[in-house]
């Protein structure tokens, strides 16, 4: 899920040594999307055989929709049913299954493209770019289905947005933002949609984009509780004790965390916001969780948000518009661990 306080197109950084800077961890970088309005958010097959990421078509509908594609080819397909929003894709660990959240079930969902087209002329016109908000929308619920979208099968079905979620390592649970008690707050089902129990509790705060640890024990996530729309990093026993703050700058908002397989570190998205003047530059870090140790990873002109890792640990998948201006792609890299990492 995006969930940034000011919008995805950046000022350059300082000076024209960036890509040097950014060959110390990550090598061969690569676009991986192409033929898109903008795509993002994607997530490897367990087998890195395929990717599952969110885009938008050229057509009548200017919100994300859930491709799948080969890594091989090249070819993708849309796994959605074309109508209204999606979001956090993900696959299945052991089952020939993906997940993603959508409000096509909507019945006013295609009333909301002109709005969109609207705002987006409206936006060109005055060549000022809005600020991205995500809305929550009250009509997302989370869905199971084949990887060719075939077999969509409902999982949560509860008022109020449902979204966000993952599965854990076994496959047999699923961690997801939902607001079903009137606040923002993780969940913990049983994979069939069964069994849903809160996991966080902050009330008047958000609390999302939640991803178990490689050894199930814990769950990292972002949470604006500290201060509105200033998200700070937490980790959390799947039991819900030992709840953590990872991050504490207000200045500063962190989010998009997720997990190595060390099950000590993580990579995130984090801008500087302190400078109300200035648009944050959005870029990837790398954080050892037990001593707060951090790297930066990315220096590009743009937004460089969403990191994931592959199934081997050996790549590096994001979402970005690394010149700050032309519409986000995913983009891969072989990952090059940090020293202060490596054991």
């Amino acid at each position: 899920m995006w969930f940034i306080s000011s919008c995805l197109f950046l000022t350059a950084q300082a000076g024209d040594d960036w890509q040097k800077q950014e060959t110390i961890h990550l090598k061969n970088i690569r676009q991986v999307t192409q033929d898109y309005v903008r795509a993002g958010e994607g997530y490897f097959s367990p087998d890195a055989g395929k990717i599952i990421f969110q885009a938008e078509e050229k057509g009548d509908n200017p919100f994300y929709q859930m491709f799948v594609m080969d890594m091989q080819t090249g070819a993708a397909r849309r796994v959605s049913p074309g109508v209204g929003k999606t979001t956090c894709g993900y696959f299945h660990p052991t089952k020939d299954k993906i997940l993603f959240a959508s409000s096509h079930l909507d019945p006013d969902a295609k009333k909301h493209y002109e709005d969109e087209f609207k705002a987006r002329a409206a936006e060109k016109l005055a060549k000022v770019r809005r600020r991205y908000v995500w809305d929550f929308d009250v009509h997302m619920e989370i869905f199971e289905s084949n990887p060719d979208g075939s077999g969509l099968k409902r999982l949560t079905d509860s008022k109020g947005y449902d979204a966000e979620g993952s599965y854990s390592a076994d496959g047999k649970q699923i961690v997801f933002c939902s607001n079903r008690t009137g606040d923002l707050e993780l969940f913990i089902m049983d994979a069939d949609g069964k069994n849903a129990r809160q996991l966080t509790k902050a009330p008047g705060c958000y609390n999302g984009g939640p991803f178990f640890s490689p050894d199930g024990k814990r769950v990292i996530f972002r949470s604006d509780r500290k201060k509105k729309d200033h998200l700070q990093l937490f980790v959390i026993n799947v039991d819900g004790s030992g709840e953590k703050a990872l991050t504490d700058d207000e200045n500063w908002v962190f989010w998009a965390p997720y997990w190595h397989k060390d099950n000590k570190h993580i990579i995130y998205t984090a801008a500087d916001h302190s400078n109300p003047m200035m648009r944050p530059n959005y870029d990837l870090y790398w954080m050892n969780i037990e001593t707060g140790a951090k790297t930066r990873l990315t220096f590009a002109p743009g937004a460089d948000v969403l990191p994931v890792f592959s199934p081997d640990y050996t790549r590096l998948m994001w979402t970005s518009n690394r010149d700050g201006r032309s519409p986000t792609q995913l983009y891969m890299a072989d990952f090059a661990m940090p020293a202060s990492g490596k054991r």
